[in-house]
């Protein structure tokens, strides 16, 4: 049974609005996250399909804390299980990726085949008639522990819990469908990785997507050149449940208004040296430039200009989070599409000239919770305290909804 709520602990009377410090730092907190959250109903992003190409290729992966090995099996089926060795516990790879006929764990050589049953041990029999596994020894009865696992439209997601809906029931029609609009079914093509490890909790990555006035106050960059801004034509839309989002904005201009007079971030005289860091092309059907969506419970996928890129979250304790970017394209990109995707790249990543931004500030909110008193609480009241989709940004709904989401999950 799920555990119960720790005692001491109480939301809030205003609800929603006011989400309390301690839901980033309580240690007992963060466990429950872990058993109701990513070992719980959900489906989480572990990589993309052209990751593994071939038959054999597999790539480590994570569902929150757990190691995890996708792997494409015969026929090219993707076959999914712990990265834990059915023997003593071990872990078969520490390679974030490779190609591999068969994996062998490497402390008694216990073997398994692409989809995750053993076929073979050293010493089985014995040696020269001394000792050997008892006789009702079954190979099939000690394969890998087999996790669930749905591709669509090029990525793939795992699941630890017998119980988790189909991946389309649990987006939702609405989020389905931005969903498929960068998974579309084309062929994916890898373009680069970034790794980096934030002193945060892994929840404050996922308000940062869903924070839609942050973008207009602390990025120069965005306000400067319209990337990302409050006064740009905008839209919040979201699940049912509150936990899937998307930000969808149109790009505006480098000039003076009402909303740009506003934030300090915004620097008319800022020049770029190579203006083809913001040359974009259209390629998706509508008017949105930028789409920014966060999956529940562990991926954001950005639609920037022609950036795209999957960042996924990996909890490693209350305080502390790795964050794993995959830049991609599509396979039937011309080369000045690949590298107008490369050149726009530089906004992102730990280094970005954007999202350095982010892992500094969210960094800076975890050392502010660590000390705070019991009743201390953040407010997100922005646009009201309801939980209404809204066609602006200037809104905190996606947190008040996010908020809600969260609470039932974890009872709280």
């Amino acid at each position: 049974m799920p555990s119960a709520a720790p005692a001491e602990r109480r939301w809030p009377a205003a609800g929603d609005s006011r989400v309390p410090y301690w839901i980033y730092t309580d240690e007992a907190i963060y466990r429950r996250e872990i058993e109701r959250i990513f070992e719980g109903p959900t489906w989480s992003y572990v990589g993309l399909e052209c990751e593994l190409a071939h038959e054999g290729d597999y790539k480590r992966s994570f569902v929150g804390e757990k190691s995890v090995l996708i792997v494409r099996g015969a026929g090219g089926a993707i076959n999914g299980f712990l990265n834990r060795c059915a023997h003593r516990g071990v872990e078969l790879s520490q390679h974030g990726s490779g190609h591999v006929k068969q994996f062998m764990c490497p402390y008694h050589q216990w073997t398994y085949d692409l989809q995750g049953r053993l076929v073979g041990l050293p010493f089985r029999r014995g040696v020269k008639g001394a000792g050997g596994m008892p006789p009702e020894f079954e190979l099939s009865q000690h394969g890998l522990t087999p996790i669930r696992i749905h591709a669509r439209g090029g990525a793939v997601f795992a699941s630890l819990h017998p119980q988790t809906p189909p991946f389309e029931t649990y987006l939702g029609a609405q989020m389905l469908g931005f969903y498929d609009r960068v998974f579309d079914g084309r062929e994916l093509r890898v373009l680069g990785y970034s790794r980096q490890r934030l002193s945060a909790n892994w929840k404050l990555m996922l308000e940062n997507i869903k924070d839609t006035c942050h973008a207009s106050l602390l990025h120069v960059f965005f306000v400067t050149f319209g990337l990302f801004r409050v006064d740009n034509p905008s839209k919040v839309r979201m699940d049912e449940s509150g936990l899937h989002t998307a930000l969808i904005s149109e790009r505006g201009r480098q000039e003076l208004n009402e909303g740009t007079q506003q934030m300090d971030s915004f620097k008319a005289e800022l020049k770029l040296q190579d203006p083809r860091l913001l040359d974009a092309v259209r390629e998706f059907a509508g008017d949105a430039t930028v789409i920014m969506h966060t999956f529940w419970p562990n991926l954001i996928l950005q639609q920037q200009s022609n950036t795209l890129a999957t960042r996924q979250i990996v909890p490693r304790g209350a305080g502390e989070f790795d964050l794993h970017w995959t830049f991609f394209g599509y396979a039937d990109d011309d080369e000045d599409m690949t590298q107008r995707r490369l050149r726009q790249a530089n906004l992102m990543g730990p280094g970005g000239l954007v999202s350095m931004d982010d892992g500094e500030i969210i960094a800076r909110a975890q050392d502010g919770f660590r000390n705070a008193p019991e009743d201390a609480a953040g407010v997100v009241e922005m646009g009201g305290r309801d939980y209404a989709e809204a066609d602006h940004m200037v809104t905190d709904v996606a947190l008040r909804a996010f908020y809600r989401g969260y609470r039932q999950v974890m009872d709280l």
